[in-house]
């Protein structure tokens, strides 16, 4: 299956292959035909498998560049995932030569910079549901011609705290517009959500209990106390050019930043305490380089694609397998290796058999021996 098979447009084809993209991905080529034909779609599969490109895609394919008006709105439930979205529409549009005008629409930024932008009629709209529900509020956002609205990580946004404000762009909207949910997950909270506001709609699912065997994964058991020295001892042994810490609470996201800055391992905590200045910093070190190692919880991390990560270090294991999927599927993306290394006690090292039962995965167990990684008996 070839994007010229899907119908895509050649320009945007052409758009692809710049950024090496030349091959649809298992649920771009199940989306393609059914958002072509203006459908309501749930894109359910894991995170790395191409979803923000499988609506953007047929979004673009659908748009009158001649017409100067909103025609899709594109709602995320972070600043950084809206930035991600609206970043990787801008490169669709230039990479094709269309003239496509895209707008990020997020809070924390000037609200009258926005205003102007709105004045130019961008076709493409991206944002958290608080700006995009303000600015339709206020009339700024005019969208009576948009065909599509896509849902980006719903089953975060459809959760009781945004559920409402979710539903008031989409009222606001012409009853024909086509509805797009796409998420990594989906949580039962959500279903009689998606039922009322989308009851035809098809669930489209590729690779969502897929493991990438492109990732090693590898865990260390440890007291809890040592977990920072073994942390710092395993950056220094693997050397990752780019790597992720989960973590369960943002203070010890914070601890973990000052002990390693005070070993010179250049990290950054990226975390729901930080304020968004904070936050972008840390990306934008991440991605340049400048920043090997970043700590971040589940909430924090959530919908970020980070481009490069080598490595995956669960400093606190998660209880459930689907979490430990989520976390572990940000490495080894693109064809690229990648590992994904545990820090577990005696008492955590009971979740490992879940893993590989429920994943269908291999663990190996390794221990740190002067300076060194190697493999160790269970």
């Amino acid at each position: 299956m070839t994007f010229t098979d899907l119908q895509v447009h050649p320009d945007l084809i052409a758009a692809l292959a710049k950024q090496q993209i030349d091959v649809p991905t298992p649920i771009q080529a199940a989306a393609l035909p059914v958002l072509l034909s203006g459908k309501d779609a749930y894109l359910h599969a894991e995170t790395g498998t191409g979803k923000t490109l499988a609506y953007l895609l047929p979004i673009f394919c659908r748009l009158d560049a001649a017409l100067a008006a909103a025609q899709a709105v594109i709602v995320a439930p972070t600043h950084e995932l809206a930035i991600q979205i609206q970043r990787q529409s801008t490169d669709l549009a230039q990479n094709a030569g269309w003239p496509i005008r895209t707008l990020l629409l997020i809070g924390g930024t000037s609200l009258d910079r926005q205003l102007d932008k709105l004045k130019k009629k961008p076709q493409v709209i991206v944002g958290s549901p608080g700006r995009i529900g303000e600015l339709i509020g206020k009339g700024k956002l005019k969208v009576p011609h948009v065909r599509s609205i896509v849902i980006d990580e719903a089953d975060r946004l459809l959760s009781e705290e945004s559920l409402l404000a979710v539903r008031a762009i989409i009222q606001a909207a012409s009853p024909t517009r086509q509805l797009i949910f796409a998420s990594a997950t989906l949580e039962s909270q959500s279903t009689a959500a998606i039922a009322s506001l989308a009851p035809q709609l098809a669930m489209l699912q590729a690779g969502a209990a897929a493991v990438n065997e492109n990732i090693e994964h590898l865990y260390l058991v440890c007291e809890e106390r040592d977990k920072p020295d073994e942390l710092r001892k395993l950056l220094h042994a693997l050397e990752p050019e780019r790597a992720i810490v989960f973590v369960h609470r943002n203070d010890v996201a914070e601890k973990i930043a000052d002990k390693l800055a005070h070993h010179h391992i250049a990290a950054a905590d990226l975390n729901a305490a930080l304020d968004k200045q904070e936050r972008k910093r840390a990306m934008d070190g991440l991605r340049s380089g400048a920043i090997r190692v970043m700590i971040a919880s589940d909430v924090a991390a959530r919908g970020l694609d980070i481009k490069g990560v080598t490595h995956i270090f669960n400093f606190d294991a998660p209880t459930l397998s689907k979490a430990y999927l989520h976390r572990a599927g940000r490495t080894g993306r693109a064809g690229a290796k990648g590992l994904a290394i545990s820090l577990v006690t005696e008492i955590e090292a009971r979740v490992i058999p879940r893993y590989e039962d429920e994943l269908g995965i291999a663990m190996q167990r390794v221990r740190m021996r002067e300076g060194r990684l190697i493999a160790s008996e269970r």
